[in-house]
């Protein structure tokens, strides 16, 4: 790869390549506070299939030391995004050390929130705006659990925010710092907040897991208990390794449930949802 950058993200590192600069530089510029490892634990490659592609009409294949080979590309345009993917794809195929569960999670007193749920449940902007609040985020798009000790490891990538919830954020937290608009990708518009200073300071500590959350946005303010045997096969979905880890994946997601309340909330707004998590924490 002609362009490449590393970066360090709570305890997986990444070596990112490009066939074009533009991919690189936003990556540099947002990812500017992050440690810059020398080993990778993972390569992500941004390249074009046919070396014509790389100036008509630039399409984007993601690649690495996993692909998936009939994985459509992505516009030139979207380059920040393809890289985003590029590193989700490698720690959903290849991460073994850590339970992954595809979720947000912010810290308060060492204690970790966990909201876990389908597309468009809103965990990515009650993880912002509760970050705005005073929380540490530890991750939106995955969060580590440690086979061993049951701890939450913080995995603070940038904020994937998606149409509506791009101008709450917006008006919620105007000195935030905000990546490009990307208009028009498989999941609609998408604006990336980059993590705060203490979630980049602090994304080598661990937290407990002290409440599982399963947010769902859109419905009048509710709430109600989930039992561990609902909230085990709710998270057996969310994860993207459980299966690969076997036995140890299954004692990891048992003892999580057995050991952390979990509760499915309904909100109409973010102000509900804020305040239905804040005081259920």
């Amino acid at each position: 790869m002609r362009h490449v950058t590393r970066l360090q993200i709570g305890p997986a590192a990444f070596r990112i390549g490009s066939d074009w600069r533009a991919p690189i530089a936003a990556l540099d510029d947002l990812y500017r506070d992050y440690p810059k490892p020398e080993i990778p634990d993972f390569n992500v490659h941004l390249f074009a299939a046919r070396p014509w592609r790389k100036y008509l009409r630039p399409s984007v294949h993601i690649g690495g030391d996993f692909t998936i080979p009939d994985a459509a590309p992505l516009p030139l345009a979207q380059g920040l995004l393809a890289a985003e993917m590029g590193m989700n794809l490698q720690m959903a195929l290849a991460q073994r050390r850590y339970l992954l569960l595809h979720a947000s999670a912010v810290e308060r007193n060492g204690k970790a929130v966990l909201m876990t749920g389908i597309s468009g449940a809103g965990k990515s902007t009650l993880a912002a705006l509760l970050m705005a609040r005073g929380w540490r985020l530890m991750g939106d798009e995955f969060v580590l659990i440690d086979p061993v000790t049951g701890l939450a490891h913080a995995f603070p990538r940038l904020i994937s925010l998606k149409n509506e919830a791009i101008t709450v954020a917006q008006a919620a937290m105007p000195d935030a710092r905000f990546g490009p608009l990307l208009r028009g990708t498989p999941k609609g518009d998408i604006r990336h907040i980059v993590p705060d200073a203490r979630a980049v300071a602090a994304m080598a500590e661990p937290a407990e897991p002290a409440l599982l959350l399963f947010p769902r946005f859109g419905f009048e303010t509710a709430e109600r208990p989930v039992p561990p045997s609902e909230a085990f096969v709710r998270l057996t979905q969310a994860s993207t390794n459980y299966v690969h880890l076997a036995e140890r994946g299954f004692d990891a997601l048992t003892r999580l449930v057995q050991a952390v309340p979990s509760r499915a909330i309904d909100y109409p707004d973010t102000e509900a949802g804020i305040a239905l998590v804040e005081s259920l924490a």
